[in-house]
């Protein structure tokens, strides 16, 4: 490969990143006031989620230009935070299930549905990119575990509907937390297996 296609690839790579970090912030900020507006734990689960996504897709366009070391820093540092943000979904879960929640069913399944057409663009264009180093694989990741989620949350969102109840809420958001957990250990356990073949390529 030349130094031009290189140089190309890595272009590209910048524009899809700042793309999906752009529509990122913006999902963010919509489920952040949606969530609110509906009572939902799933909502504001993804808005943190989504919050995250961005904040990773920052730092892997910041590491395009830094060495392979670094970049594995930057994986483990966006693994670490969804395992944290996981962990503050339960908690907050676990309040709604004790204090009770109202959350708006129809909101739900229209904030959902948005972000899911969202995430399925960012998705592809993730997916389009060749040679993706540990941070794109990361932000693949991300992107995938969104559109799954969306798709737990209009499931939420209907049975919300149906029977009045926060249960369905309260489910999806610990199951996106749940999604999260699964996400953060595959991208902690990628950013150490590319330790392994940083060194088997040098030998």
């Amino acid at each position: 490969m030349s130094a031009a296609d290189l140089d190309l690839g890595s272009k590209d790579k910048r524009k899809t990143l700042w793309v999906v970090l752009a529509l990122n912030v913006a999902i963010a900020i919509g489920f952040f006031g949606t969530g609110v507006v509906a009572d939902s734990n799933a909502l504001l689960a993804n808005g943190v989620d989504n919050s995250s996504d961005a904040i990773v897709y920052a730092l892997s366009l910041l590491a395009m230009t830094r060495p392979r070391t670094w970049k594995r820093g930057a994986a483990r540092f966006s693994g670490i935070m969804l395992l944290l943000f996981a962990a503050g979904v339960i908690l907050d879960a676990c309040r709604r299930f004790l204090e009770g929640s109202e959350p708006g069913g129809i909101t739900m399944i229209a904030m959902a549905a948005i972000a899911a057409v969202v995430n399925l663009l960012s998705l592809y264009l993730l997916k389009r990119l060749r040679n993706k180093d540990v941070n794109l694989r990361a932000a693949t990741t991300f992107s995938f575990n969104d559109f799954v989620a969306n798709g737990g949350i209009i499931i939420a969102g209907v049975l919300v509907m149906m029977t009045g109840a926060n249960w369905p809420d309260l489910i999806v958001g610990v199951a996106v937390a749940g999604i999260a957990i699964y996400g953060g250990i595959e991208i902690l356990r990628d950013a150490h297996q590319d330790i392994h073949d940083e060194r088997g390529s040098t030998h």
